[in-house]
């Protein structure tokens, strides 16, 4: 699989850990993460803003595993905020998780499913 990361010139530069577009070509398998919430497999929901969106990443990452795929394979993230006074922590914790790796990214401030979640992940891997 060809990828490449864009950010054209004549657009505004990305703010951190992420491209502006992800051009992919002769890609085999697409896999697409629905939103993952910070629920731990025991039905769990920590309380701190951090511990929601490090369990977030890990069930990212478990449904990435469970397709054959990565993190480094990812090239579109959305990710959903209850509340843009967690925007910091989300790049930072988000950070953590990718690395290097730079999707495609949109974070969006809205409303989610639950009111004991703080954020919601969904994700495309193209490998």
């Amino acid at each position: 699989m060809k990828r490449e990361s864009i950010n054209a010139k004549n657009a505004p530069a990305p703010r951190g850990g992420y491209s502006q577009a992800v051009k992919i070509e002769d890609f085999k398998t697409l896999v697409f993460v629905s939103g993952q919430i910070p629920v731990s497999d025991d039905d769990k929901v920590p309380e701190s803003f951090e511990d929601q969106a490090r369990l977030v990443w890990r069930n990212v990452d478990a449904q990435l595993k469970a397709a054959g795929m990565t993190k480094a394979d990812l090239v579109k993230v959305t990710t959903f905020l209850s509340d843009r006074h967690h925007a910091t922590a989300n790049r930072e914790i988000r950070s953590e998780y990718l690395g290097a790796v730079a999707p495609a990214m949109s974070v969006v401030i809205t409303s989610i499913f639950d009111g004991k979640w703080l954020l919601e992940v969904e994700a495309v891997a193209a490998q």
